[in-house]
């Protein structure tokens, strides 16, 4: 089994790492021509439509984890922007990271990717405009934070490898752990058990799957190849997608970071939202 379980990291190891470097380092060239400036005038009043794509687009070009994105947000809280497009960003940017759809695709395919892009971004403009209509604007909390976030204004080879590098301390060591995560479940777990238990079509395996990913600090890195090892034993889609969602969208840590900018009120609706939004994304899964 320990063997088996050695030979199954090592392999998705080394897949994982060149994927990474290579897909990290053309993302970050890609990034140095992306006008952030331009796109923050479309977060304050702007179309409904408009501000919310944007909002998205956004939160898709800004690779952080869930905690990364709450600095983030308390700036564009402070700078009056739109409540709802921040609302959009806060719940898109942690499950849509560049980088980690391009390697989702390559590992999931393409049509399980866009199908996961469509849907989350979608589920977070909804969820967005929902709590801005239901005065959840109230709920925020006056904080004071600096402006750090700054790109490069064109391409650079050197600047796009220094962020390859920070990249690779700061997100690789989490794909790693869950390359050897996923190899354990691959040695350790009998695919029999992981079949009969969460292969079935049964609805409450997908809402059970999104309440056990809440209490886990796991970035989306971490979950892709835990969650191919997952399909690969067995286990339905629809479960695999909420756990994965629901765990990377929100976590303990940023739910407490999120204390200090959210009023209690506000910061039970994100939890709520996060749930629901995991859960609908594993039933439209499973539907489709």
């Amino acid at each position: 089994m320990w063997q088996d379980i050695l030979t199954s990291f090592i392999t998705l190891a080394l897949e994982l790492t060149v994927l990474f470097v290579g897909i990290t380092f053309v993302i970050s060239l890609l990034q140095g021509i992306i006008p952030y400036h331009k796109l923050e005038k479309y977060l304050f009043k702007s179309n409904k439509l408009i501000g919310a794509f944007v909002a998205v687009v956004f939160a898709f070009i800004t690779p952080f984890c869930s905690c990364s994105t709450i600095p983030i947000v308390a700036t564009m809280l402070q700078k009056k922007m739109n409540f709802g497009f921040v609302m959009i960003f806060l719940f898109a940017s942690p499950v849509l990271d560049p980088t980690i759809l391009t390697l989702m695709g390559v590992i999931f395919g393409w049509k399980i990717t866009i199908i996961y892009t469509l849907i989350t971004s979608i589920l977070s403009i909804i969820i967005g405009f929902t709590l801005e209509s239901l005065g959840f604007e109230s709920s925020v909390k006056n904080v004071v934070v600096k402006d750090e976030y700054e790109k490069q204004k064109k391409m650079n080879l050197r600047l796009a490898w220094q962020e390859t590098v920070h990249l690779i301390k700061t997100v690789y060591p989490f794909l790693i752990i869950g390359a050897l995560i996923g190899a354990i479940i691959h040695g350790a777990v009998p695919t029999e058990w992981m079949s009969n238990t969460f292969g079935g079509q049964e609805w409450w395996l997908i809402p059970i799957a999104a309440i056990i990913g809440i209490p886990l600090y796991i970035r989306l890195s971490t979950m892709i190849p835990i969650a191919n090892i997952m399909l690969v034993k067995g286990m339905a889609l629809g479960p695999v997608m909420a756990i994965m969602i629901s765990s990377t969208g929100a976590s303990l840590p940023e739910v407490t970071l999120l204390h200090s900018i959210f009023h209690k009120r506000l910061v039970i609706a994100f939890i709520l939202s996060v749930l629901s939004m995991a859960t609908l994304s594993g039933t439209l899964f499973y539907l489709l």
